[in-house]
């Protein structure tokens, strides 16, 4: 066990050493966030419209005894942007882009074409992983602000249907404890989820081995490790934020 984390963590600093050179070609990590990015967007898309309206739904039944329904755009919009769109955009693109990233490397190094690359020169992780993985961080901030938008969208078209603000109230107190501070922060650190989730299926690729079923069995690895890290690393992103912003 301490064999391969050791093994992970090298993989993940050699990842992170050769970012800034990845993003010098273009025309190598565009195509995939490109990828990325319509990928996982219809998911995201309806995890947006649907945590909009569960959360105008729960939280109007928990304002509405207590006569402060005034609150609830407020609250809506902070913790839709604070922390229900970032989480929300990292486990729709663990589910996509881990299990893809894995499978996709486990096949290529299952058909030896990593191997037939090493042996002609090309370095794996600058030329093969750096740009998958820089094409994720990209594409991470870019839907959460489309996730965050949804999910308001939808709840205030839920408040229009079936409550009694109109569009001038909604958006004058849902942006009255919105700081640009904290918005750009918790978008920011959607950067770091798609490092973690995209090193996590490239990691889980390379490192199959038996034939045709370690595609599948890198695939659900690349998916529970990339959960598994969203979800510490959340956990920290959580507290620094709320540092940085004290």
């Amino acid at each position: 066990m301490f064999v391969n984390l050791g093994h992970a963590i090298v993989f993940f600093a050699r990842t992170a050493w050769h970012l800034p050179g990845a993003l010098l070609r273009p025309n190598q990590w565009v195509p995939h966030w490109a990828n990325a990015l319509l990928g996982v967007l219809p998911l995201a898309a309806a995890a947006g419209l649907a945590m909009g309206i569960i959360a105008w739904l729960q939280l109007r039944n928990l304002l509405v005894p207590y006569g402060s329904v005034e609150a609830l755009p407020r609250v809506l919009l902070l913790t839709v942007v604070w922390e229900f769109g970032p989480i929300a955009v990292a486990f729709v693109a663990a589910g996509r882009l881990g299990a893809g990233l894995a499978a996709e490397l486990a096949a290529l190094k299952e058909s030896e074409q990593i191997d037939a690359a090493q042996v002609m020169g090309m370095r794996i992780i600058p030329r093969l992983i750096a740009p998958r993985v820089l094409g994720c961080i990209l594409a991470l901030p870019i839907l959460t602000v489309f996730v965050d938008y949804l999910a308001l969208a939808a709840s205030f078209s839920a408040e229009a249907l079936a409550g009694t603000m109109t569009w001038m109230e909604f958006a004058r107190a849902s942006l009255t404890y919105l700081h640009l501070l904290d918005t750009i922060l918790s978008i920011a650190k959607t950067c770091i989820f798609g490092y973690l989730i995209a090193c996590a299926g490239c990691y889980a690729g390379l490192r199959a081995s038996g034939g045709a079923v370690a595609v599948g069995r890198a695939a659900t690895q690349g998916v529970v490790r990339a959960t598994l890290l969203v979800l510490v690393a959340d956990v920290f992103l959580v507290k620094l934020i709320q540092l940085v912003v004290m």
